[in-house]
């Protein structure tokens, strides 16, 4: 398919339609670039409700009829441990992918889909929503521009108070590990963009499971995890997630980067998992630069069919994917 054969929008289909994935769907519809064509998932209740609300969607009996349906695009939103394999099937057809994170459990994982996305010359997109909030754009623009001089630390928090409601989360072998991978992707990839995607030379974690470190509770995922990376800069980025924290508030969520001339920072608003502010600091001023409202939930999935309504091709920026899960392996291999 020629990108000259888009003069009209991306016919789309859509494999798991749970909250996450019937709110993407909502988003591009409301958008009006992308064409909700087939919906599939397992649940004949959740595939049957979600259809209900997009005017000319119908039922797709199997994954296999969402690939031999002449799609342009599939949003995928099933269990992490498919995510690869589905993805792959579908680039291998021709058909350009947006997928929830993590797009693999392991490394090797996500380099299988960036490579057949590459051998394909089909678009590839991963849920890494935190990018478009308002708040990370503001603080994007100015750490391009310098305002805040040589960055030399990342610290960045995502503590949940709230636990995964699907018993899969809890099986390494389904989900490829607990808050870290869930919470501390998105962690890991704000900062890692924002500065560039620079080498490691070393890293330093911690990860609990109920109190005790990982290693000492075999077969189960972590609930806590801390980690340092010491850059070939000599910046270090810091992260700290986790699931069922009791500290306070439904949520606690910053990203805040240091630099020899001031900091920039976004934080949620009062245990909101939805609200943020940015903020530039100076000494002991703040100012903040953005606030809410800003209904960004569904905005990278929306970018991702604006692209592809574009045209379908490969776009290099998908080996960001991969230098994501490099990260989470090597924090992972510490245990």
């Amino acid at each position: 398919m020629k990108e000259t054969e888009f003069p009209r929008r991306p016919k789309l289909g859509f494999l798991g339609v749970g909250w996450i994935g019937r709110h993407r769907m909502q988003a591009i519809h409301s958008s009006g670039i992308g064409e909700v064509s087939l919906i599939h998932d397992p649940s004949p209740e959740r595939m049957t409700e979600a259809v209900k609300g997009i005017p000319g969607a119908k039922e797709a009996r199997s994954f296999e009829q969402l690939l031999n349906s002449g799609l342009d695009g599939i949003v995928i939103a099933t269990p992490s441990a498919l995510h690869s394999e589905q993805a792959i099937r579908a680039l291998e057809s021709g058909i350009s992918v947006f997928c929830q994170k993590p797009l693999g459990r392991r490394r090797n994982e996500v380099r299988a889909v960036v490579n057949a996305a590459r051998k394909s010359d089909r678009l590839l997109g991963v849920d890494l929503s935190y990018r478009f909030t308002e708040a990370m754009t503001a603080l994007r623009e100015r750490l391009k521009n310098n305002e805040i001089g040589e960055v030399f630390m990342a610290d960045l928090v995502f503590h949940n108070a709230y636990g995964p409601d699907k018993s899969w989360f809890y099986q390494p072998e389904l989900s490829g590990g607990g808050c870290l991978i869930d919470l501390g992707v998105h962690l890991l990839d704000l900062a890692l963009w924002n500065l560039g995607f620079p080498n490691f030379t070393r890293i330093a974690s911690q990860l609990y499971s109920g109190g005790r470190p990982l290693r000492h509770t075999h077969g189960k995922v972590e609930d806590y995890a801390t980690a340092t990376l010491e850059l070939e800069s000599g910046a270090s980025i810091q992260i700290s997630c986790s699931w069922n924290l009791p500290a306070g508030c439904d949520a606690v969520i910053s990203a805040t980067f240091y630099g020899t001339k001031g900091g920039l920072a976004l934080r949620n608003v009062n245990g909101s998992f939805y609200d943020f502010v940015a903020e530039r600091y100076q000494g002991t001023k703040r100012e903040v630069l953005v606030r809410p409202p800003d209904d960004w939930g569904g905005r990278a999935a929306v970018d991702w069919a604006r692209q592809l309504s574009l045209g379908p091709r490969f776009n290099e920026e998908s080996e960001q994917f991969v230098r994501v899960a490099e990260a989470l392996d090597a924090i992972y291999a510490t245990q």
